[in-house]
């Protein structure tokens, strides 16, 4: 059954993705952004389909009468300042990350006749460095104990979104996704881990740091099948409301390696110089039991996917 979906930041990398997931699966969808700028929703070659709406989340009538107006009835919210911009504004981070998940939520509220859920980004960022826990894996009922901003303005909004369900009915589901990658993505604190994968692609040769820190590569498509499952996950099915949704755990160096072996002729070195932030293993049982989520992209098939869009686009042969 068509619905139609309004994705806050729709305009931007996973709200892109997002946009074209929806679109597969029959749904119509707003991308209700600050920038009209489709060059992402173009690339992914669902531009013409898309409906764009200029909007701001951080004005609350605007909200509202987006919701409203587009005859949305699930919201995925994406729109926010990720961890180098919100550490570079603070205040503007606050008002973006914080003030603008409240007018979603209020919006939500008194259109509560049609809105039907609300799916929206928190970050596995909420959580403490991994030294604080003695599981293998972390789930949900772990510490939440974030060190940036950033994870601070989302472990704010998971608060304020369980008081809205609580007193208010909202229906919401969070995810806590990890590292996103794939084509097209130019911003957030580990933007730059693209070019293990770009400048390789395109015959460059490349010199990487951090050699055996760890990341959860988690590609843009997968987190966009997350959050469509999020929106329309039925009620009943809702174990709790907030979900951890993970990639694949590789270091630095095993990312390099599975380039390699993707391209065997590849420049590319590695140094064990410098340290990233810290990344968890996220225990995602409960995404798989109440969502159905699970990863499609292993790292192999991610960037060899990665691969071959940036060689087609510059007129190369697929690996």
């Amino acid at each position: 059954m068509t619905e139609t979906v309004l994705v806050t930041g729709g305009t931007g990398f996973l709200g892109s993705y997002v946009a074209a997931d929806l679109l597969e699966e029959g749904h119509d969808v707003v991308a209700y952004d600050l920038s009209t700028d489709d060059h992402i929703l173009a690339k992914l070659g669902v531009a013409g389909d898309v409906t764009i709406r200029r909007g701001d989340v951080t004005d609350p009538t605007d909200v509202v009468r987006a919701v409203r107006e587009t005859g949305a009835t699930r919201v995925v919210h994406l729109a926010a300042l990720l961890t180098n911009a919100a550490r570079a504004n603070p205040r503007s981070a606050l008002t973006v990350n914080v003030l603008g998940t409240n007018n979603v939520l209020e919006a939500a509220r008194v259109l509560d006749d049609q809105v039907e859920r609300v799916a929206w980004a928190s970050s596995a960022a909420v959580y403490a460095p991994p030294d604080n826990y003695d599981a293998g894996f972390v789930d949900e009922d772990e510490l939440v104990y974030p060190d940036t901003l950033y994870g601070a303005t989302k472990t704010y909004n998971e608060h304020q979104s369980r008081v809205y369900h609580e007193d208010y009915g909202v229906s919401h589901v969070g995810l806590r996704p990890t590292v996103a990658y794939g084509p097209y993505r130019e911003t957030g604190g580990s933007a730059f881990l693209a070019n293990i994968v770009e400048k390789p692609a395109l015959g460059e040769s490349f010199s990487v740091e951090y050699g055996d820190q760890v990341i959860d590569w988690q590609h843009a498509r997968d987190i966009a099948r997350a959050f469509r499952l999020a929106a329309f996950a039925p009620e009943d099915d809702l174990g709790q409301r907030v979900y951890n949704v993970r990639g694949e755990l590789a270091t630095i160096s095993e990312a390099a390696e599975t380039v390699r072996t993707i391209l065997p002729d590849v420049d590319l070195t590695v140094s064990e110089e410098g340290e990233l932030p810290w990344t968890q293993n996220l225990d995602m049982t409960a995404a798989q039991r109440d969502l159905g989520y699970e990863v499609a992209y292993d790292l192999e098939t991610g960037f060899r996917s990665y691969i071959n869009t940036l060689r087609e686009e510059h007129g190369l042969d697929p690996v």
